[in-house]
């Protein structure tokens, strides 16, 4: 399926696939994995105040949209090594529905406010 195909991710829908993440991340806190607050556009390993994987460390990469959304997919497959021991979203929909939340959600100066 083409992106283009797709409908524009939904925030609301993507909140709730979200809470598969919720075991261990939060938009605010570093729980088992790191917090997601400003994760759209960061670099990866680059929270000072968390400790990643040696593989994520490595990874050099940029969470932008597509970037997320291969992830999102099957992390271990596009970081092998990763901590992260989630199979990933099967559902292109839902990925970009999570996007979307982590997007709207986890907006800098959204989470500054909480």
């Amino acid at each position: 399926t083409a992106l283009a195909d797709l409908k524009p991710g939904d925030p609301v829908h993507g909140e709730q696939v979200y809470q598969e993440c919720a075991l261990c991340h939060s938009i605010q806190e570093h729980i088992v994995g790191p917090r997601h607050c400003g994760v759209v556009g960061r670099k990866s390993a680059s929270l000072p105040d968390f400790e990643y994987s040696e593989a994520m460390k490595s990874a050099a990469l940029t969470w932008d949209e597509a970037t997320l959304n291969k992830y999102l997919s099957n992390p271990v497959a596009m970081v092998p090594g990763t901590a992260m021991g989630f199979v990933g979203l099967s559902d292109e929909q839902h990925r970009l529905d999570v996007i979307a939340y982590l997007k709207k959600a986890g907006d800098p100066a959204v989470c500054a406010k909480k």
